[in-house]
């Protein structure tokens, strides 16, 4: 593993910082217990000369752990589903960062 790999795995193994999700591809695939950091930034906009704060969801979680995922997968975390908008992976290639809607 490279340093990049072994920082993002000891990231998510953080209890500060990773939380337990469940994963589904295509939202009803077979379910995938994983760890993910979980932030929930606002995101500002404007609509008709008024400015809006969105709440998004972004995730990080290591290629690796999940090397396939895509628009309409999901991510469960108790009673909140959250569903893939779009993912891009990072410069190194070592974990994906997901855009979501709740």
């Amino acid at each position: 593993m490279s340093a990049f790999a072994d920082a993002m795995a000891a990231m998510v193994a953080d209890p500060n910082l990773g939380v337990e999700a469940v994963y589904r591809q295509g939202g009803t695939g077979a379910p995938i217990a994983l760890r993910v950091i979980r932030s929930s930034p606002d995101r500002g906009g404007d609509a008709f000369g008024s400015e809006l704060l969105q709440a998004s969801d972004v995730l990080a979680l290591a290629i690796a752990t999940l090397p396939q995922l895509g628009s309409g997968d999901t991510f469960q975390f108790g009673a909140d589903i959250l569903t893939v908008t779009h993912a891009e992976r990072d410069a190194t290639g070592i974990a994906w960062r997901v855009f979501c809607q709740r």
